[in-house]
């Protein structure tokens, strides 16, 4: 199984329960991980990327024996973001990067941003943009004014020749129906399946939109990563769909090595 949406680190407000790498790992494995793709809790209030994705690099050698695979923070709101991304894709050997508009504070049809997704596109790495982190009724009372990242300004920058292939994670608590369907056929975009909610909501959702652009991804450690495991195994969903969300669709959007 491959998790799409894991961070290391500390989350800033508090400790949780997974947030030492070995820890995280063993949970991972005891579910059937073979591999997780990581960013850095860091990355959200840190002010040096370059030195968080170095640690996020680190960690990952030093512990899962290959089954942590990292994505680079970049914020393209930093004049050194290019950089940074070169850094991540050459020096690094980053698959892709990851995103996080709310904390960094800029929409999604910022210049910026259609930049990077040409950088990103050229060079053939994946972007992942974490649409929230948390539940807004449950930020800290300094980030009560965090922007609410609106997917649908991403829609025209698709239609763009050379995009790149974009993951949308933590998406699914408030993105769904038309408007989900409407991102989903604008380009090469996938939703993880961290934050959704309700008895059979995974089987109602693939019955919606079908199997070939929902990802697994667990949130871990913010939330236990036997939360999104049990969604997936309590939609008793046949083998071909199953397999398609548990590993087969990320496999496809992988960069060739």
């Amino acid at each position: 199984m491959i998790d799409v949406n894991v961070s290391l680190s500390r989350w800033p407000f508090r400790r949780l329960p997974a947030d030492e790498p070995e820890t995280l790992v063993a949970r991972l494995r005891a579910l059937g991980v073979t591999e997780a793709w990581v960013g850095n809790f860091d990355a959200l209030l840190h002010q040096d990327l370059g030195a968080v994705n170095a640690r996020t690099v680190a960690i990952c050698r030093r512990h899962g024996d290959g089954l942590l695979r990292p994505f680079g923070a970049i914020d393209p709101m930093l004049p050194d973001w290019r950089e940074e991304v070169r850094r991540c894709h050459e020096e690094h050997g980053m698959p892709g990067v990851r995103l996080h508009p709310d904390y960094h504070g800029y929409p999604l049809d910022d210049p910026a941003v259609t930049d990077l997704l040409d950088e990103a596109g050229r060079r053939g790495l994946i972007v992942q943009i974490a649409l929230r982190m948390q539940d807004e009724r449950t930020l800290h009372p300094l980030l009560k004014d965090l922007p609410r990242v609106d997917p649908a300004r991403l829609i025209p920058l698709l239609a763009r020749p050379s995009q790149p292939k974009i993951v949308i994670l933590n998406a699914l608590r408030t993105l769904s129906g038309d408007p989900l369907r409407r991102l989903l056929a604008a380009g090469e975009v996938w939703v993880d399946i961290a934050l959704l909610e309700g008895l059979e909501g995974l089987k109602r959702l693939v019955a919606q939109i079908g199997p070939d652009r929902l990802l697994f991804g667990s949130h871990a450690p913010f939330f236990y990563p036997e939360a999104a495991h049990f969604q997936l195994k309590e939609s008793a969903l046949p083998a071909e769909p199953s397999e398609a969300i548990r590993r087969g669709n990320a496999r496809t959007i992988l960069p060739a090595t």
